[in-house]
């Protein structure tokens, strides 16, 4: 017999066999418990866009679905109906966009000096400050907008109305700025360390290193910021039905009037019309067009995000 193979304990040790996590009844009923939120989550999203969609299709019964996206009058409130989403549609651009000129410049520019210059100290006091601005009240922001921002955008231009889409946008910017500062910011600090002292070796400033190497690194997160911003944009309501009116143009004006899509959808759900009736069941079109926006927004963050983002070891 080989010595080798006869010595006690030679052969290959047996693995120990420890319990899966699966064979015991506490982790099981907590893995139940998580599948449970996850499906709640997802069953509500399911819910919630099926009945958009039923409701919307009956709508569509009655208007056609090509008049409904392309036409540029909206008065299905009106003796005269017209059924042209056109006109809310091209609201939420204006003021969207609005936002946007706003709340990208300066949430950059805030963005850039906390990652790049503050000491730890400013940045502590500066950043919660910022993200104040993202606890305050939408109505508060509403009635800023129409009783500070358009006095003041009057006294420089007569043209402008009481109601128009420029104050609101101003506010809506500012509403969104913490949203694109803290998003960029934290995509700027996720750049390795080694990457700015690689361009201080050879010889760049501060601002160079910011310009040529940080935000290039950043990209994907920050332009992912830009459009969950816009998302928010678009889906605001109390700013523009309070600062914006409620007189649906398809204009690109934003010295006048307007509407938005979310405007809208407040108007009606007043309660001032009979539900069941046709006027009644615009919002339901009006709010899946809205959920299509926001969801091809979020969609193109995503692949942004996973197109462009960059991997460090």
């Amino acid at each position: 017999m080989d010595e080798q193979a006869s010595r006690p304990g030679s052969s290959s040790p047996r693995p120990n066999k420890r319990r899966s996590w699966q064979g015991l009844p506490m982790e099981r009923a907590i893995a139940f418990l998580l599948f449970l939120c996850a499906a709640v989550s997802v069953l509500t999203t399911i819910g919630i866009v099926g009945f958009l969609v039923w409701e919307a299709a009956q709508f569509f019964a009655d208007v056609p679905i090509i008049d409904f996206i392309t036409g540029t009058k909206w008065t299905p409130l009106f003796a005269s109906k017209h059924f042209g989403v056109l006109a809310l549609v091209a609201g939420t651009v204006l003021t969207a966009i609005g936002a946007m000129i706003v709340a990208l410049p300066l949430g950059l520019l805030s963005a850039i000096f906390m990652s790049e210059y503050a000491p730890e100290r400013i940045r502590r006091l500066v950043k919660p400050v910022l993200e104040v601005l993202a606890g305050i009240p939408t109505i508060v922001y509403g009635f800023f907008a129409l009783l500070f921002i358009t006095p003041l955008l009057r006294d420089v231009s007569g043209e402008i109305s009481v109601f128009n889409g420029l104050s609101a946008s101003i506010v809506m910017g500012i509403m969104i700025l913490p949203m694109v500062s803290s998003l960029s910011e934290d995509a700027m600090r996720a750049v390795p360390r080694s990457l700015r002292e690689g361009a201080y070796a050879l010889g760049a400033t501060k601002l160079e290193v910011s310009t040529r190497v940080v935000l290039p690194a950043a990209l994907s997160g920050i332009v992912a910021s830009f459009i969950l911003a816009m998302s928010r944009a678009i889906g605001e309501t109390m700013i523009v039905t309070i600062a914006a009116g409620q007189n649906p143009n398809f204009t690109l004006n934003p010295l006048v009037p307007i509407e938005t899509m979310t405007a809208f959808i407040a108007q009606v759900s007043q309660g001032d019309l009979p539900t069941g009736t046709l006027e009644f069941k615009t919002i339901f079109a009006v709010a899946l067009t809205l959920f299509a926006f926001t969801l091809l927004m979020n969609l193109l963050s995503q692949y942004i995000v996973s197109r462009f983002r960059e991997v460090y070891e």
